[in-house]
Order: C-alpha cells, then structure tokens, then sequence
C-alpha cells in the first residue's frame, strides 16, 4: 500500500522557517513527480509545490515562490519542503501527494500554524 508521512510541522512567529519532510513507501518513490498541497480550514486544497521525479523541473504557486523550496533524496525516498520567510496565511494542514498536482494519494498532513 501507498503510504505517505509528513512531519516537520508546528508553530511558528511570522518571519521563521520549518523544513517538511514526507517518508513514502509501498511504491517506487523515484519513479514518480511529488507535489506539496496546503489547506487552510474552511479552504480549497491549494496545490503550491512540485517536483518531477529527476529532480530537475519544480514548480511553485506564486503565493510561495521564493520563500519555499522543494527538494527530494530519492535514496531515502523522502520529500522536502523548506519554508522561509513565513507568514500568517501560510498556516495550513500540509501534506504531500503522489504525481504532478493534487488528486493523487496523499499523506494525512502536518499542521503548520504561523502566528505571533
């Protein structure tokens, strides 16, 4: 089975940083694109990272471009996604899906909450 888990998560004052990690298993991690996706209670997921299987192709919503950074070690099969700059409305349930965008399997998230 397909199983995805996300640390790396929890309270923050605007302005800090928090690195993510996902651990998959039950399949062959270098061989898929990973996504981050993000939702804020009473929100829409909202789809704000990538990375193809290689790595060499990321992408990244505008909301958190040049503040986060995605990365992966496929011989850890393991997804990470480096977070700066923080802001209030970054807190969300982050979680990480198999593939290039947000309708694949997915972990069951870590709690971001940017507050001061």
């Amino acid at each position: 089975d397909v199983q995805l888990v996300e640390s790396g998560g929890g309270m923050v004052q605007p302005g800090g940083s928090l690195r993510l990690s996902c651990v998959a298993s039950g399949f062959t991690f270098s061989t898929y694109d990973m996504s981050w996706v993000r939702q804020a209670p009473g929100e829409e997921p909202e789809w704000i990272s990538a990375v193809n299987r290689n790595p060499i192709i990321t992408f990244y919503d505008d909301s958190v471009k040049g503040r986060f950074t995605v990365s992966r070690d496929n011989s850890k099969s393991t997804l990470y996604l480096q977070m700066n700059s923080l802001k209030p409305e970054d807190t969300a349930l982050y979680y990480c899906v198999r593939g290039w965008g947000p309708f694949g399997p997915r972990g069951q998230g870590t709690q971001v909450t940017v507050s001061s």
